[in-house]
């Protein structure tokens, strides 16, 4: 488990672990803390003392790609799973139904859908949130994440169980990557000609962020991510995922626009104007006609604002995300 601040969450996650149905002494789990200034550090070292088969561990370089390889390192298992500490198993018998399809798949790893579930009570824009989420505006449309079907699937996307002797054919996680380290790493997978068995059983349950601050930071962080793959991996590239960000650029080049169409002739002023103004009326049409589908889904007519807000975050948060990482490189590590 990377974690870093999930005090909120990290008992919640243990606890399940720990109410799976399966033999204490098969399993372990290995809590890799990125330097908390919470309490999750004192939250855990309770649980270690009371369980000897749960660990703390420390990652001082605080990535999560740097903490998946902290534990790959002390792992003492046939197979490890990742899941972060906002992450919840939910079906008491999830680790055995892990079992069961790496025995009836074979395959070298598991990909699982995630369920980015609505919580009870929960604040407006986070159920917004996660209604959004499994929209296909929501989410890339050739991900396998929100399927419920089980097949064999490219590792790329879902893959999050692995076989300890994956990591001895392709490597560990590239700690150049603090997001979408794990697509790098299933990337190269796929890559190697390894299988990769999608198995909707193994459902978890993530709790989506609560506040537009925390979407956008978390989409922008995705962006970047996806140029870095590109850069390391170029047949990555695609129209679908960098289509975000050529939209943001468009957007911010359009606005621009707006601003000096003023002092242009009529003539090519007013019919460039009522271009960009059909573009992103069209954009609003679209996502507002998608935000009322699942309001009236979902029986709350008060998600339409909040589902137009999460939409617009999610596109352009990631498309801001892509375009900051392609025009300014992020160093991450020497």
């Amino acid at each position: 488990m990377p974690v870093r601040n999930e005090a909120e969450h990290i008992a919640d996650a243990l606890d399940r672990l720990l109410a799976q149905q399966y033999e204490p002494g098969k399993l372990e789990i290995l809590v890799v803390d990125g330097m908390s200034d919470d309490a999750t550090p004192q939250i855990v070292q309770e649980y270690v003392q009371k369980y000897p088969h749960i660990r703390y561990l420390e990652n001082p370089k605080r990535l999560s790609s740097a903490a998946r390889n902290v534990a790959i390192q002390y792992a003492k298992g046939e197979a490890v799973i990742i899941a972060d500490g906002h992450c919840f198993m939910d079906d008491d018998d999830m680790l055995r139904r892990v079992d069961e399809a790496f025995a009836k798949s074979g395959a070298d790893c598991l990909g699982r859908p995630i369920v980015v579930q609505e919580i009870k009570d929960a604040p407006l824009f986070q159920w917004a949130n996660a209604t959004a989420r499994q929209s296909p505006l929501g989410h890339h449309a050739d991900s396998f994440m929100y399927s419920n079907k089980a097949q064999f699937s490219p590792a790329s996307s879902t893959a999050i169980a692995y076989r300890m002797s994956v990591f001895e054919k392709v490597g560990t996680f590239d700690e150049n990557f603090d997001a979408a380290e794990d697509v790098e790493m299933n990337t190269r997978i796929d890559a190697a000609g390894l299988k990769c068995w999608f198995e909707p059983a193994i459902a978890i349950r993530y709790e989506p962020r609560k506040t537009v601050k925390g979407l956008a930071y978390q989409v922008s962080r995705y962006g970047r991510g996806r140029v870095r793959l590109w850069r390391k991996h170029r047949h990555t590239a695609s129209l679908k995922s960098f289509a975000p960000g050529f939209c943001t650029l468009g957007a911010i080049v359009g606005l621009l626009l707006c601003f000096v169409t003023p002092f242009m002739p009529p003539h090519f002023g007013i019919p460039l104007f009522a271009t960009v103004f059909s573009v992103f009326a069209l954009y609003l049409l679209i996502v507002m006609a998608e935000s009322a589908r699942l309001a009236i889904a979902q029986k709350r007519p008060s998600l339409f604002p909040g589902l137009i807000v999460a939409f617009a975050t999610i596109h352009f948060g990631y498309g801001w995300g892509i375009l900051r990482e392609f025009f300014f490189p992020k160093r991450v590590s020497e």
